[in-house]
């Protein structure tokens, strides 16, 4: 061996026993930072525990303090009015009724003639309105050239305003230059005064309602209409069904609940009315005619409140009719509850 050799021989034993201090203290420095906890790592953790379960809360809470600003408050202090007398020239004068607000709107008979009013319209624009959206959605539900064409031109009515849709009904059902009357003159009718007649104003209400209302559920009963199975209509096919027992075996069934929604939600519409039958009476519109021959709720209560300025007998007519939307909602829950059983 050579003198180089052993020299290299003897270092490297030296170098094994000797280690380096540097990698020494750093191996040191390394279990101890093992051993110490991390502070940051600590506080995000903390802050991400308090955003997981505070971040649901704040979403939603725009939408509770937006509600409880305009929708709760209003209500609790409309009920308030109701049992006080409040004149609308001085809102500062209050006085303790009770319950008589309620016992003089029961006894009047504006307040019948309203809800008789309000009952007829609602029947003569849901009962056609719905039926024909269902025949409008079934003739879509089939395969059509332009069908998304056709789903927007049904989906405009809903998105034009009350006041020109109602102002354009004003117009056709005009007494003396009218198109409808002009119509039935081509047939050999005699003319009707829509506003001054009993039956003929509520139908011209209702024809503004039905037009602006069908497209909207017909499209709600498309969607409904898609998502049943085509399985059950190759079943009905393979069993000789044509297309009109399909129709009332297959689809008319499935579509029972949504059918309850649109009759429940056209209903708490009619209950509501108000827009159309202001507009088409014109000068008379808060009474419902010269005769109150359509006046509906929501307009007998504005006629109370800022006509002739008692506002503690209009905030009882919103109560009753929000009472009467409560008398609805439990009715649908009622016939919902048999048909989920009866399936």
């Amino acid at each position: 061996m050579t003198s180089s050799e052993q020299a290299l021989a003897q270092s490297a034993p030296s170098a094994d026993a000797a280690p380096d201090p540097s990698r020494g203290s750093g191996a040191a420095r390394g279990a101890q930072g093992r051993g110490t906890p991390d502070h940051g790592d600590s506080w995000r953790r903390r802050l991400y525990r308090w955003d997981m379960k505070a971040s649901p809360y704040a979403f939603i809470a725009p939408f509770f303090v937006i509600f409880g600003a305009f929708s709760l408050v209003p209500l609790l202090y409309t009920a308030w009015y109701s049992l006080h007398n409040v004149q609308l020239s001085s809102l500062d004068t209050q006085t303790w009724a009770g319950l008589d607000n309620y016992t003089n709107l029961f006894q009047s008979d504006f307040f019948w003639n309203a809800l008789k009013n309000t009952f007829s319209i609602g029947v003569l624009a849901t009962v056609p309105q719905l039926i024909a959206a269902i025949w409008l959605a079934h003739m879509l539900n089939y395969r059509l050239r332009g069908s998304t064409v056709w789903r927007v031109v049904m989906l405009t009515p809903y998105a034009t305003s009350v006041a020109a849709a109602t102002l354009v009904f004003v117009l056709l059902f005009s007494p003396d230059t009218g198109m409808v009357n002009w119509v039935l003159d081509l047939i050999g009718m005699d003319p009707v005064n829509w506003r001054e007649s009993d039956w003929g104003s509520q139908f011209a209400v209702s024809s503004i309602v039905i037009w602006r209302w069908t497209g909207y559920n017909a499209l709600i009963y498309l969607a409904a209409m898609q998502a049943i199975p085509a399985d059950l209509y190759e079943s009905a096919a393979l069993d000789g069904a044509n297309r009109w027992q399909q129709f009332r075996h297959v689809t008319i069934p499935m579509l029972r609940p949504t059918i309850l929604f649109t009759v429940v939600v056209s209903t708490i519409g009619a209950t509501q009315l108000f827009g159309e039958p202001l507009l088409f009476g014109g000068v008379s519109g808060t009474k419902g005619g010269s005769e109150h021959q359509y006046q509906t709720l929501g307009l007998y209560m504005y006629d109370q409140g800022w006509i002739v300025g008692n506002l503690g007998k209009a905030s009882a007519i919103a109560w009753s009719m929000f009472l009467i939307l409560l008398v609805i909602a439990a009715i649908n829950l009622l016939i919902t509850r048999r048909l989920r059983k009866s399936q």
